[in-house]
């Protein structure tokens, strides 16, 4: 036998062995599109995680239905730890409350692994609106019922509701124009086409920092280092506008609770590596820490809170 044949041998002979070796590949599902802060978490997640575990991690952008596409996905994967996906307040909260059909039920289909950050939201303004604070803004409003408009990244967005929350809080009336996501309402909103939106710290601030967006009021427990000078909705007296958005780590109902152990400590850890740490203040965001079991309870809460505020808006929409 030759020496080209014996190595034809004992590389077939060694396919085996290296198929056992390579490690199967998970993923982390990113319900919305590349370049969002919730996919800039999961990317930043993913590289510690996979060395936490031992298994490459890659992330999969499903994009689409307000998020419900990609939710569906991990709702439908095998409950083996490879698959997890990032719910938000929108794919967790808002989409049960407000869509007649959803291809998910956001208490049954999933275990919850981890929060993974809070969200600080900030209300903006163009800054040819005629008001310099909260309370001038207000009394603007209420001069001009109807002549303003608020934008949001579509119909059921965490925008929309932060806005019919701000409407049912304050009793004013503010026309809702919806875009096809936040890139699209920041533009007119910068270019004056709307005049008012909620958004989350992370991509209003470098406007804000610009001067194109004028900030009067963020959702958060305390004011924030990035915006001293500017009150919570809890100062203001309109603590039903000071819930903060979050992203959290689920993964399909039915996973091992030693997988879920597992997972969550990983996650924990993961979070702690001083470059995502410093990436994640970075984007005006901030690590949460709570157990599967409190992440669960946040889920639901969020769900309760929504649903008021879909009657109070008579919001019910079709399918996503």
């Amino acid at each position: 036998m030759d020496r080209r044949t014996l190595l034809r041998i004992s590389s077939v002979a060694l396919l085996p062995q290296l198929a056992v070796a390579q490690p199967r590949a998970g993923r982390i599902v990113v319900p919305f599109p590349a370049g969002g802060a919730t996919d800039i978490v999961a990317r930043l997640l993913a590289d510690p995680l996979a060395r936490e575990l031992a298994h490459p991690i890659v992330v999969d952008n499903r994009a689409g239905a307000g998020g419900s596409l990609g939710m569906a996905e991990v709702a439908r994967a095998a409950p083996d730890g490879l698959t997890l996906g990032i719910a938000t307040v929108s794919t967790h909260g808002v989409n049960p409350v407000v869509y007649r059909q959803l291809p998910y039920d956001p208490l049954t289909d999933f275990t919850p692994i981890a929060e993974l950050v809070r969200a600080p939201g900030v209300m903006v303004v163009h800054p040819g609106v005629p008001a310099r604070t909260f309370p001038d803004f207000l009394a603007h409003l209420k001069a001009h019922p109807g002549k303003l408009s608020y934008g949001s990244p579509g119909h059921g967005s965490t925008g929309h509701m932060a806005g019919e929350i701000f409407k049912a809080s304050t009793h004013t009336f503010i026309v809702h124009i919806p875009y096809r996501g936040a890139a699209a309402m920041l533009t007119d909103l910068i270019g004056g086409r709307i005049q008012v939106a909620s958004d989350q710290l992370a991509s209003a601030l470098p406007h804000i920092r610009a001067g194109r967006l004028r900030p009067l009021a963020v959702s958060w427990h305390t004011r924030l280092a990035q915006l001293p000078d500017v009150p919570t909705f809890a100062e203001l007296k309109l603590p039903a506008n000071n819930e903060p958005s979050w992203f959290g780590l689920v993964a399909p109902a039915g996973l091992p609770p030693e997988k879920v152990r597992t997972l969550h400590a990983a996650a924990r850890r993961s979070l702690a590596v001083s470059e995502v740490k410093a990436r994640i203040e970075q984007l005006g965001l901030f690590a949460a820490d709570s157990s599967p079991e409190e992440f669960g309870r946040r889920i639901r809460g969020e769900i309760e809170r929504m649903q008021r505020v879909a009657r109070l808006a008579k919001l019910v929409l079709d399918a996503p």
